[in-house]
């Protein structure tokens, strides 16, 4: 008899995979490369030739035919090995997904296969200084002149836009018929005239950086508009739950990454009688993350299987779910790994206090805790709404 509650065996082929890959580079790596202002596209390219890359986009385009949930786990094995990669969530998983279920054939064909092997890296650009999270305040407009379209915006915390080709940006165009503005998707090249990017200094330390984006009279071919442009917020929405399923699966594997940490140095480390990990100040808070951490793994992939399944709302509150979970679980079980390091837990030699900001994030982005438990209120609950 099958058994739901364990991944497949092909699954659990393809952690191992990872895994292995991954390990070969290692978080000191990874680190260095960071606090060096270098880049870790030889991994990324390496994941990419491997396959494990575009392994959710169909197999005509480069890709492995797999589901969400394959590439959520490629996602968290490279976070659990001390590699997490952020461009992980945007490049295959939102902009894979909505150029593979709206793009044109022509789009497929010039886009995927980039973003599959690596080489053609997209970025994803939705959030504003003024509107946040508030999709429907978004104030980047794109207008239509002759066959050409021109955009004009700013965008905030865009990550990676250095490392990407392409950039798949969300504006708002006015409806001719009905004079009312709808958002409408664009792949605007990163070396488009008018393109500008500024890095924003961050305190977290990744290899990944975040930028200011200013679109400033950007003109674009009718042809970079992706899927209808009265497809309105389905479109931008089908990228969004794969975001916050993958934005767990990178929760959870920052999580295991410092519990592994945590838990081989309280097996060593020793001060009175016998190793740390003995007493159980320290092994209980230990033992209580991987609890957590598991329960978020396990919502995480009910969320990828309702997704591959092809239902939408009940992947959209189990995304939203899972996506909460691992991220209250994953600021816990680093706060926790940091504790049980004592003092060289906020050292750089043990690498954990910069884990600190990492997982600190993914209460804030890809969608707020608060978002989620308004969405869960209302949606779930069936509770007025609140905003």
């Amino acid at each position: 008899m099958s058994n739901n509650f364990s991944e497949t065996e092909e699954r659990q082929e393809l952690r191992k995979a990872v895994r292995k890959l991954a390990g070969k580079y290692g978080r000191e790596w990874f680190t260095e490369k960071a606090r060096s202002g270098e880049k870790t596209t030889e991994l990324w390219l390496e994941v990419g030739k491997n396959g494990y890359l575009g392994i959710n986009i169909p197999e005509e385009y480069g890709g492995g035919g797999g589901g969400i949930g394959d590439i959520a786990a490629v996602c968290e094995e490279l976070a659990a090995q001390g590699c997490p990669l952020l461009l992980m969530v945007v490049s295959p998983a939102i902009c894979g997904t909505i150029i593979t279920r709206y793009g044109t054939e022509e789009q497929k064909q010039r886009w995927l296969p980039g973003i599959c092997d690596g080489t053609g890296t997209m970025a994803f650009a939705i959030t504003e200084p003024d509107a946040g999270t508030n999709t429907h305040n978004i104030s980047t407009t794109a207008r239509r002149d002759g066959d050409e379209w021109v955009l004009n915006g700013r965008k905030i915390y865009i990550s990676g836009v250095d490392e990407a080709e392409n950039v798949l940006v969300v504006a708002r165009a006015e409806d001719a018929r009905t004079g009312k503005v709808k958002p409408v998707l664009f792949v605007v090249p990163t070396d488009a005239d008018g393109f500008e990017a500024q890095p924003i200094p961050m305190e977290i330390v990744s290899p990944e950086l975040q930028f200011t984006v200013f679109l400033d009279d950007v003109r674009l071919p009718a042809d970079s508009v992706v899927g209808d442009e009265d497809g309105g917020l389905v479109q931008l929405f089908a990228g969004l739950n794969p975001e916050r399923i993958m934005a767990a699966s990178f929760s959870t594997g920052l999580a295991r990454y410092a519990l592994d940490r945590a838990v081989s140095y309280a097996k060593e480390r020793t001060v009175f009688q016998g190793p740390i990990g003995g007493h159980q100040a320290v092994a209980h808070p230990l033992a209580q993350s991987h609890i957590e951490v598991e329960m978020a793994r396990l919502m995480t992939q009910k969320a990828a299987a309702l997704y591959d399944a092809g239902d939408d709302m009940g992947a959209g509150e189990a995304a939203n779910m899972a996506k909460y979970a691992a991220a209250e679980a994953s600021c816990d079980a680093v706060d926790r790994a940091v504790q049980a390091h004592g003092g060289n837990g906020i050292t750089q030699e043990y690498g954990m206090a910069g884990l600190l900001v990492a997982a600190r994030a993914g209460r804030i982005a890809p969608v707020s805790r608060e978002m989620i438990l308004n969405f869960v209120a209302m949606h779930s609950l069936g509770l007025p709404k609140s905003y």
